[in-house]
């Protein structure tokens, strides 16, 4: 490779990170920017504590099938939705996630019924909800067992409903 394009591509790589409130993602071709999916505040409620958080809603198939893929840091309180119009079995994966994750699988009620905790970054190991949910919260690994969530805690988000 000549010297001006060696020049040329890291410039294009060192320009591929972006850096927004925190988190740095990698710009993939093809992938819309996390910079443009919706965002919403979200709680969870549990017997001692509610925990607060701003999430990016994956709220269309092409947002769901990209979710958190290429993320190279997610900071506390950060997390994202996934929203599902009719409560089904879902299964994730962590193909080109970059980072581990809890993933917090939510009843239409919701209430989480499941989590995952610290999903192995870049699996293709499927991940069951392991029932029917409406949702799927993704927050950094670990952030669940620091945060004391556990199943039965309730989701405070409009995509869920207040009945049990």
């Amino acid at each position: 490779m000549k010297l001006p394009a060696l020049a040329v591509r890291i410039g294009s790589l060192a320009a591929m990170l972006i850096c927004a409130c925190g988190i740095v993602v990698a710009e993939e071709p093809g992938y819309e920017p996390l910079s443009a999916f919706p965002r919403s505040p979200l709680s969870i409620q549990g017997d001692k504590a509610r925990h607060d958080f701003t999430v990016w809603v994956a709220d269309t198939p092409s947002r769901r099938g990209q979710g958190l893929m290429f993320v190279k840091s997610l900071p506390p309180a950060t997390g994202m939705l996934f929203v599902f119009a009719e409560p089904q079995g879902v299964s994730m994966w962590m193909k080109n996630t970059l980072i581990p994750l809890d993933m917090l699988f939510v009843a239409a009620n919701g209430q989480v019924i499941h989590i995952a905790a610290n999903a192995e970054p870049e699996s293709l190991a499927t991940i069951s909800s392991m029932g029917l949910v409406t949702g799927v919260i993704e927050l950094a690994g670990g952030e669940a067992k620091r945060l004391g969530i556990h199943t039965g805690d309730r989701i405070i988000h409009p995509a869920f409903s207040k009945d049990p």
